[in-house]
């Protein structure tokens, strides 16, 4: 009996050292940067819905840095410091964790850049127009403020992959499937594939998602719904192949995924990584929504792009919370697990736990409506859910839009007072008094909670309204392949412009990358 309960002791020592040991290793392994790099303002903030849940968006971000010599060799140039983010993927997590959006930014894209100063490298930049890839120059925290200025999304956490981390994590993960319509070769990004599926990994994994002149018309977006396809493949891979049970795996991945990573300091600890990532697992394929933002050809200059009239409707989704993916009829699909019905009084929702108490909240409530006895409703409504005894009414002031109102330092806690009522977060304004102020316009004549659209509340949301143009697939389709350009997007030594497919058949000597 001694002999077995020493041995039991031992492994138990045994196990607890080796977790702390690789705890340590791989918190070591993580390198972390500020959230945000912008000369003025923040990243933005997640407006809590009525059950006090909060969505997640993270930005993802491809490098093309070469500032070691693994990854100079893999990219093919010169090393040096400095890089360009050839990926920037924006994910949202519903609050409730039912569904996930995926939205590609093209690196293309020319758009109103803001200044920004990188801490590390002690550099700074002036606003400007430029293209959004550039922005990486000067840090992933400045990708953070141009994504956030472009689209007015909430950023809460940043993730920098390099060229090394993709290839460390398709190994780990087993090979990623793929499937190409036709025979592909790019000289440029060196991916060389026959018509059909094949399992990637490594280098081919690498060029496989770096490749843009032999997909689509040889531009960026091509090279978007590749990565789609990769990343959707990926997702089924972790979830189907046993990865997330198998310990060696988990393991390998785990040592992977941290050396390959930048991340915010919110995400810079392996519990807090594990965190998201059971976050994202909540979410089953079917309800992962891939896109890439709407875009039409710059003006100035044919081989750029710029933001398409529809890509506000996608941002806005994103930024409301609402799941893109669609039934077969079109309309959106019911949360996987919904969350229980909404209170159907007029009474406002229970505030997030950890927010401010509403007691401590003071609200003046100012009627502009043109209906009288408006603001003595509204402020006893606020009283009733919770908020300060001390809220109630000031002077009339007409107004147009219902809107609230708050002094420096209270944004959060006038977010809460939007969301009570059932007002946007883009009615939350900055204000120059010393109170937090609720002025109800002629947007809102009746009721206690803020009508949804005119005459009521809103109706069923259809997706393919912010999906228009946006090239849009679920994490569960399998049924398609990465179409090959059938464009001249490529040239060969001793020949002119060609397909991708004609480039396949005249080179020969060229090893596939893989079988």
């Amino acid at each position: 009996m001694k002999i077995v309960a020493w041995s039991v002791a031992g492994l138990v020592v045994l196990t607890v050292g080796t977790g702390g040991y690789l705890y340590m290793r791989y918190n070591g392994n993580i390198k972390s940067a500020p959230l945000f790099a912008g000369e003025s303002g923040d990243a933005g903030h997640e407006v809590p819905d009525e059950f006090g849940r909060t969505p997640i968006n993270v930005l993802v971000i491809g490098s093309d840095g070469r500032d070691n010599p693994e990854d100079c060799d893999i990219g093919g140039a010169e090393c040096g410091a400095g890089a360009n983010a050839d990926v920037q993927l924006l994910l949202h997590i519903s609050a409730d964790r039912s569904n996930a959006t995926v939205m590609s930014i093209p690196r293309d894209l020319m758009t109103d850049l803001p200044g920004c100063v990188d801490s590390e490298n002690k550099t700074k930049s002036s606003a400007h127009r430029g293209q959004i890839n550039s922005s990486l120059a000067y840090g992933p925290g400045c990708t953070v403020a141009a994504v956030h200025k472009l689209t007015d999304i909430p950023i809460d956490h940043f993730v920098k992959v390099d060229f090394v981390g993709v290839i460390k994590m398709s190994d780990a993960v087993g090979g990623v499937p793929v499937c190409v319509s036709d025979n592909v070769y790019d000289p440029y990004s060196h991916l060389k594939l026959s018509q059909g599926k094949h399992t990637l990994k490594g280098m081919a994994a690498l060029q496989f998602v770096r490749t843009r002149h032999g997909f689509g018309d040889g531009g960026d977006l091509g090279r978007a719904s590749a990565q789609h396809a990769f990343l959707g493949s990926m997702i089924r891979q972790l979830k189907s192949a046993g990865t997330l049970t198998d310990p060696t795996k988990v393991l390998a991945l785990a040592d992977a995924a941290t050396k390959a990573l930048t991340v915010d300091p919110g995400l810079d600890g392996i519990t807090k990584l594990v965190g998201l990532a059971d976050d994202l697992n909540k979410v089953p394929p079917s309800r992962v929504t891939f896109t890439t933002m709407q875009t039409e050809a710059d003006p100035k200059n044919d081989n750029r792009l710029v933001a398409g009239p529809d890509a506000k409707k996608l941002f806005a989704s994103i930024k409301n919370d609402q799941s893109l993916t669609a039934d077969p009829s079109g309309a959106a699909t019911a949360p996987a697990s919904p969350p229980p019905a909404a209170p159907t009084s007029s009474a406002p929702a229970a505030p997030p736990a950890d927010a401010t108490p509403r007691k401590n909240i003071t609200v003046v409530v100012r009627n502009g409506s043109g209906v009288g006895g408006r603001a003595g409703a509204l402020a006893e409504a606020l009283r009733a859910a919770g908020f300060s005894k001390n809220t109630g009414t000031g002077k009339d002031t007409p107004t147009e839009q219902s809107t609230v109102r708050y002094p420096a330092g209270k944004e959060a806690e006038a977010q809460q007072v939007a969301a009570a009522v059932g007002l946007p977060a883009s009615a939350v304004q900055a204000g120059s008094g010393s109170s937090i102020e609720l002025l109800i316009g002629a947007d809102w004549k009746q009721g206690t909670s803020f009508p949804a659209a005119p005459g009521g509340p809103a109706a069923p949301v259809d997706p393919s309204a912010a999906l228009k143009g946006a090239d849009a697939i679920t994490a569960d389709d399998e049924s398609s392949c990465t179409q090959v350009s059938h464009e001249n997007t490529v040239s060969l030594p001793g020949y002119g412009g060609m397909t991708p497919i004609k480039a396949f058949e005249r080179s020969k000597d060229i090893p596939v990358s893989a079988q």
